[in-house]
């Protein structure tokens, strides 16, 4: 049909050509536009449509043809339908769930793979509740988050962060990822639901998560192992340092004994052989008094020379751990006292010997032992003081504790020597000159140390030294008496 317009405007065409009156009508003839491909003045060719209209004017017949370069009805509604069917096959073909829901949440599309995925049919599903497809645990809480999403629609993952799952049409639970986008229309607004399930790619991620704790488990007792080897390295090449050094240390030893041993046994060695060399020649009766000064000289070197091997072995005891404790209960005091009336023999002619006790008389200690740490001190003592020197002891118990101190005026020791005072074979520089082991103090530090005692020194060269030993006792005893009792 012509519209209003057009007749307006050909009417005027016609006044102007002077073709007669108004009233120009359109003849009845069937004029069918068609679509034809046209050519403008550039060359470039688009498509338009070809109309001829027959009409009367004037009482004349005339034919008006429009051209115009508007797609036809037919060419849009192609093109239309080729894009939904490029979309339906998308749509349809896709690999990837997908639903359609209204603003209510109603199903109003679903995709065949979706179907697929949750095992129903297409008309179980269509106006539907989303919430079918969704765990009955979660329905209140998903009607809120999809009424949430309404109020402010956007293209967005679903639940970033958390572990979502759907639900088949036989009840069974399965993951999915979901992404969600939107769009409007003159029928209202719509929500597109792209649902993949993600249960393999899940079991995938578990098996890999076994995987790595496997290899973390393995690499653990990989390293556990390392770590041990290297522990037991180290503990060996401790044990070798150690080994090592003791083995030095018996070679130092050996040497010192050796050194000590070619000077301490020769001179009581040449003391008997010479004092047995003179004996012969005393024969007469008026040589009593001779042969009575040289058979002492040779009992003071026989004395010595048990001395010392009785030295050596109380630390071949001590080395090998066979040196026991045996405590019992004993008066200190008289225990004590003894052992300076054995010292008698040794002491020299002006000498003298002071002994006090404090506290009760009985303790619990190793009498054997302590009387071997009593001569020791008390030999030192006596052997490097003059001849005139006093020698002091004095001994004190109390609840937990037994005191024991050794004082002489003697020679003294110098600070440096005083560092290795209880090293084995040590002897200091001053007394060189005087017999002795070395082997006395190491002996008596030992002792100290196997009945819970600790032992230190005062000395200064010239003005003598002082021994302390502090015992820990086990209060095995009773029967206290504090006060200070001077023994003769």
């Amino acid at each position: 049909m012509l519209g209003s317009d057009d007749y307006a405007i050909l009417e005027e065409l016609l006044r102007q050509q002077h073709l007669g009156a108004t009233n120009t009508k359109q003849t009845p003839v069937d004029t069918n536009p068609e679509e034809r491909q046209w050519y403008n003045h550039a060359g470039k060719a688009f498509s338009g449509l070809y109309e001829e209209i027959r009409l009367k004017h004037a009482n004349k017949d005339y034919c008006f043809i429009r051209i115009s370069n508007l797609l036809s009805d037919r060419l849009h509604q192609q093109r239309i339908n080729k894009e939904l069917q490029r979309f339906g096959a998308l749509f349809d073909y896709a690999s990837i769930g997908i639903l359609v829901t209204n603003k209510e949440g109603q199903i109003v599309l679903i995709n065949d793979f979706a179907l697929e995925q949750f095992g129903y049919e297409r008309e179980e599903l269509l106006m539907q509740k989303i919430e079918i497809l969704t765990p009955p645990r979660i329905h209140h809480r998903h009607v809120g988050h999809r009424e949430r999403y309404n109020d402010n629609p956007q293209s967005r993952p679903m639940g970033i962060g958390l572990d979502l799952f759907a639900v088949k049409k036989d009840g069974t639970e399965f993951p999915v990822e979901i992404s969600l986008s939107y769009y409007q229309n003159e029928e209202g607004a719509f929500v597109i639901a792209y649902v993949n399930n993600i249960t393999e790619r899940k079991k995938s991620e578990e098996k890999i998560e076994k995987l790595n704790n496997e290899l973390e488990q393995m690499v653990e007792e990989r390293t556990q192992q390392l770590r041990n080897a290297l522990e037991e390295l180290e503990a060996s090449k401790a044990e070798l340092t150690v080994a090592f050094d003791k083995e030095r240390e018996l070679s130092e030893l050996k040497s010192r004994f050796v050194s000590m041993a070619s000077h301490e046994f020769r001179t009581p060695l040449s003391t008997i052989l010479s004092s047995v060399f003179l004996l012969k020649q005393y024969e007469g009766e008026d040589d009593q008094p001779k042969r009575n000064k040289h058979i002492q000289r040779i009992v003071n070197s026989v004395t010595l020379l048990t001395d010392i091997l009785n030295d050596f072995l109380s630390v071949g005891k001590i080395e090998e751990g066979k040196i026991q404790i045996r405590n019992s209960n004993f008066d200190v005091r008289e225990h004590v006292g003894n052992v300076i009336q054995e010292m008698q023999g040794v002491i020299k002619a002006s000498q003298d010997i002071a002994y006090q006790h404090a506290g009760r008389p009985e303790v619990f200690l190793d009498p054997s032992l302590l009387k071997h740490i009593v001569m020791n001190l008390l030999g030192n003592a006596i052997k490097f003081s003059n001849d005139d020197g006093v020698i002091s002891i004095y001994t004190a118990s109390e609840k937990e504790q037994f005191k024991l101190v050794v004082k002489d005026n003697g020679i003294g020791m110098s600070q440096e020597d005083q560092q290795h005072l209880f090293e084995r074979f040590y002897r200091g520089a001053n007394v060189s000159n005087i017999q002795g082991t070395g082997l006395g103090l190491s002996i008596v530090s030992k002792y100290a140390e196997l009945m819970n005692g600790q032992i230190s020194c005062e000395s200064e060269l010239e003005k003598g030294t002082t021994f302390t030993i502090i015992f820990t006792l086990d209060n095995q005893t009773d029967n206290f008496n504090h006060e200070v009792n001077p023994v003769n």
